[in-house]
């Protein structure tokens, strides 16, 4: 294994200039998730914007389980930020494949409108709802973040057994809460798997010299 590669390095003449690069895509792609937001809670008002039957939505329960869906998701966010900064080979390669995903999600939350599912559980009126709700407006559906997003650092992450397995188990957790709160439907959440794999082969691709930083820590 090379020698230890640090957050420093990150800031050195050679690796600063892909710092900014991820910085500003992942700037970018919050102001296109924004915005993607905005039209589709729009969109949302009109009424055209109806909600369709969903063979699972159909035939389970409502379940609040608004304490995974915002509480724990917004921790996970807080730790995954904190486990990627301790590992600094990862940072600019994850970053970037962070905001492609999210910038193909605003894409599809543009085109695709189908209002929510009228039993869905709507967030509270708490600080964490909040920022839940700033962030996701609940009309973004296509395709689930919640399992998605885990799903596409797990790739990043395969061939660190633990933290690969816990990813896929997080996801499944908030798969499974997203659909019993009828908050997605049952394809945003199926399909997210092979978006996130399609994204990060993607990020493979367009970001090279990022990945090739991350196996080199590896050999």
């Amino acid at each position: 294994m090379q020698a230890d590669f640090t957050l420093r390095d990150l800031f050195s003449r050679k690796r600063l200039p892909s710092l900014i690069g991820a910085l500003a895509l992942l700037g970018a792609s919050y102001i296109a998730e924004h915005f993607a937001n905005i039209y589709a809670f729009d969109y949302s008002q009109r009424p055209t914007s109806n909600y369709v039957g969903d063979l699972v939505l159909d035939n389970i329960p409502v379940v609040d389980l608004s304490f995974i869906i915002i509480e724990v998701a917004l921790v996970a966010i807080v730790l995954g930020t904190l486990f990627v900064l301790s590992r600094p080979r990862y940072l600019l390669f994850t970053l970037k494949a962070i905001a492609l995903f999210i910038i193909i999600r605003a894409v599809f939350i543009s085109l695709t409108h189908v209002g929510i599912h009228p039993e869905n559980i709507a967030p509270g009126l708490g600080l964490f709802d909040s920022i839940y709700t700033y962030l996701n407006f609940q009309t973004g559906l296509f395709f689930s973040g919640h399992t998605g997003l885990p799903f596409l650092v797990a790739f990043i992450f395969w061939d660190n057994r633990r933290v690969r397995n816990t990813l896929i188990a997080l996801s499944f957790i908030f798969a499974v809460a997203v659909l019993l709160a009828h908050i997605h439907y049952s394809i945003d959440v199926l399909a997210a798997p092979f978006m996130a794999y399609g994204i990060f082969k993607i990020a493979l691709y367009l970001f090279p010299r990022d990945w090739e930083l991350i196996e080199s820590g590896q050999k």
